[in-house]
């Protein structure tokens, strides 16, 4: 039983010494034919991040810029329709003051003309009363 024991002791031993020795071997090899590999892709990983961070920074940069356009764009159109509704405005307080100017002066005439016709009127009349008068006369 003792020789079991030792046997049982040194093959632990043996093993723990196998499998660190399997374990610094794989590490060498690794490190001799795959270390560059690895840490290429790594590397690689490392450029896409930052390639798609900076791609990321320019997109927000041109956003907020053509926010601010967008915005200058839109106070321009603000003051351009403010500038047309003042003008439409002043074009039709012109235009109705002046239909307005028309119409008193239509009135005026036809105000006018009314009379020059109820004197004309007035005054044929008249010659026509004198002349039944004078024929009633005579």
């Amino acid at each position: 039983m003792r020789n079991m024991s030792i046997l049982i002791k040194s093959t632990t031993l043996g093993n723990i010494i196998i499998t660190t020795g399997s374990v610094i071997l794989l590490l060498v090899f690794i490190r001799l034919f795959s270390w560059d590999k690895i840490t290429g892709i790594y590397e690689q990983l490392a450029d896409k991040i930052a390639t798609d961070i900076d791609t990321a920074e320019s997109a927000r940069k041109e956003a907020e810029d053509l926010a601010a356009k967008r915005q200058a764009e839109q106070e321009s159109a603000k003051g351009a329709a403010r500038q047309i509704i003042e003008t439409s405005q002043e074009t039709g307080n012109t235009k109705s003051n002046q239909i307005i100017a028309e119409s008193r002066t239509e009135s005026s005439r036809l105000k006018d003309t009314a009379k020059q016709d109820i004197e004309q009127s007035k005054t044929e009349a008249l010659t026509s009363v004198k002349g039944d008068v004078a024929d009633l006369t005579i």
